[in-house]
């Protein structure tokens, strides 16, 4: 190497390595969204996101997602379309959201993160069904915190709508905090990866 080098052997060693990992050059297709098809359709798609509500449905075996799909800036001042992440649904006689039923229930807990009688059983980005442990009785509202193993804690509000044959109860969600209802719709499209790994390839 010469004396008067910028960068030593191993720095470029480091950096040809970074430059050839496939990780890192990959993008997350999930994420953003080219629109090809000229700047009528382009224009109107930037509009439609812009003051209503658009999404994109995709069909697959008994199931239905819908992705929202979101008007973002970047830091250039730019207006770029992204999808967001889908809510879940499954096709039959009614159409409902996509249930993750739990290998093991999880206590939800209070904000100090000690863990109650309610436990989740299933989880929607609509509702759950809820266990309860001890002599304590359903509430007709709760507040709480969900905390799957491995995962950030999610805050969920919920409304009792009916006790179920099997002793459970499900409970209405109404999230009011919208980063806490995007982290339940990312936990449930995770897990619905790991469920159905071919949808997700």
């Amino acid at each position: 190497m010469q004396r008067d080098a910028l960068l030593t052997q191993d720095e470029l060693d480091f950096i040809q390595t970074m430059q050839h990992n496939p990780q890192l050059n990959t993008r997350d297709a999930t994420s953003s969204l080219l629109v090809n098809g000229g700047a009528q359709i382009r224009d109107l798609l930037t509009h439609l996101a812009a003051n209503e509500q658009v999404t994109i449905q995709a069909h697959f075996d008994n199931q239905q997602m819908t992705f929202p799909l979101q008007l973002v800036e970047d830091e250039f001042h730019a207006l770029h379309l992204r999808l967001g992440v889908p809510s879940i649904f499954e096709d039959g006689p009614m159409i409902r959201p996509w249930r993750l039923n739990l290998e093991q229930p999880v206590a939800l807990q209070n904000v100090r993160g000690q863990p109650g009688a309610l436990w989740v059983r299933e989880v929607s980005f609509k509702g759950v069904l809820l266990e309860v442990r001890g002599r304590s009785k359903p509430p007709r509202q709760f507040a709480l915190w969900f905390s799957p193993s491995g995962y950030e804690r999610i805050a969920l509000r919920g409304t009792f709508e009916r006790q179920t044959a099997k002793g459970c109860y499900a409970y209405r969600l109404n999230q009011s905090d919208k980063d806490q209802t995007e982290r339940l719709r990312q936990y449930i499209l995770q897990q619905h990866r790991l469920t159905h790994p071919d949808l997700h390839i």
